[in-house]
Order: C-alpha cells, then structure tokens, then sequence
C-alpha cells in the first residue's frame, strides 16, 4: 500500500523535512533514487539530456561503489547528487547508530547536503541524530510518488499518476532501478514532454 500524493497529516507530523518546494513557480523537481547502475541510469540520462532536464539523484552507495563509471556521468551531467544510504535501509527497523553508520559510509562517496530516507522511513530520533552531526543536511521526502516501482502497474497508469498530481514546486520521485524500468521507461519521456509543453521547467534540488 503506498500513496501517489504525500498527504497533509504526514507533512504535519514532519514538518521539518523537505515535502515540496515553493508553489508560486512553475518548477518541478524530478528525482532518481536507487541507482546508479548500468542501463536504467544511462536511458534517464540520456533522457532527461534530449529534454534539456536536469535532475537530483539519490544514490546508494552500494552502487557507486559497484558502478563509478556511471555515477560519474550524473555529476558531468550537471545533476545534483544526494545520500540514499549505502545499503538502503529502513529506518523504522533499523538501530539508529546503525542507520547513521550506513548514511556515513554513502556520505563519503556522494559528499552532498541532500538526505531521502529509503522507503521514506526514518524515525525522529535518527532525524535529531543527523541533524546534530550535519546541521546543512536538508531531508527530502517527495510531494508525488509514480509508483514506478510497483510490478502490478501498468506503464500507463505511472504516466497517469505523474500528470494528475504534479504542479508547481512539486518533487516526484522514479526509480533508477531494474524493477522500475517498464514504467520508467514509458512514463519518462511522455512525462518530461507533457510538462514542457505545459511550460514548467525542471529543477534540481
């Protein structure tokens, strides 16, 4: 069970992290999280650059390590990076020096400001932890969500969510990822084609 639009009840009950940007511009923020890896990045890549798109990835770090080639090219790119943890882990279930010892470790490779909790699950005390070491650190969650990674949507419907819920300041998030990659693949394109010729320009975080 997960939700396309993030509601007002879990805005309020953190309203410390980033849920949307301002809404008195027509800028959408589009995001990548777990990548990078070979093919599925390399088409959001090239994708994103045949619409003059820029966009903020949040990597695990597992897989910079395991593909640098391509992580590379997000930064080349002119993408901005954020921190995804390196095994991507559940915060709710997870100890939190653990937790803060695994956002560490992807920390050294993304060096970056920018913090999504996998799965959007973070508890308040490993907030307040991360806060306190990093005090810049910004905790993006998502205004949209297209459900990419769910195996039982059909492509269509990803496409649907995205253009129904997004506007102004809005931050969606896709799924760099191999179980993302049918709907990513179909609803990317018509997505960033949509939004253009609705006159909104795509912003990084």
């Amino acid at each position: 069970m997960y939700l396309i639009k993030s509601p007002f009840l879990l805005k309020w009950y953190y309203p410390s992290l980033t849920w949307n940007k301002t809404r008195a511009q027509s800028v959408i923020y589009l995001t990548f999280d777990d990548g990078p890896i070979p093919d599925v990045t390399d088409f959001v890549l090239k994708t994103l650059k045949s619409f003059s798109a820029k966009a903020t990835f949040f990597c695990i770090g597992d897989n910079i390590v395991k593909h640098p080639d391509v992580f590379r090219k997000l930064t080349d790119e002119g993408h901005r990076i954020g921190n995804h943890t390196f095994n991507h882990l559940k915060g709710w279930k997870t100890d939190d020096e653990v937790y803060l010892q695994n956002f560490r470790k992807c920390q050294e490779l993304t060096n970056t400001n920018l913090f999504r909790p996998p799965y959007g699950r973070i508890k308040k005390s490993q907030i307040a932890s991360l806060r306190k070491q990093y005090p810049d650190l910004e905790i993006v969650m998502w205004d949209v969500l297209s459900g990419d990674f769910d195996q039982d949507l059909a492509p269509e419907k990803c496409y649907q969510n995205v253009i129904k819920h997004t506007g102004n300041g809005a931050i969606v998030v896709f799924h760099d990822s191999l179980k993302a990659f049918d709907r990513l693949k179909y609803t990317l394109p018509r997505a960033l084609q949509y939004f253009r010729d609705q006159g909104y320009i795509f912003g990084t975080l």
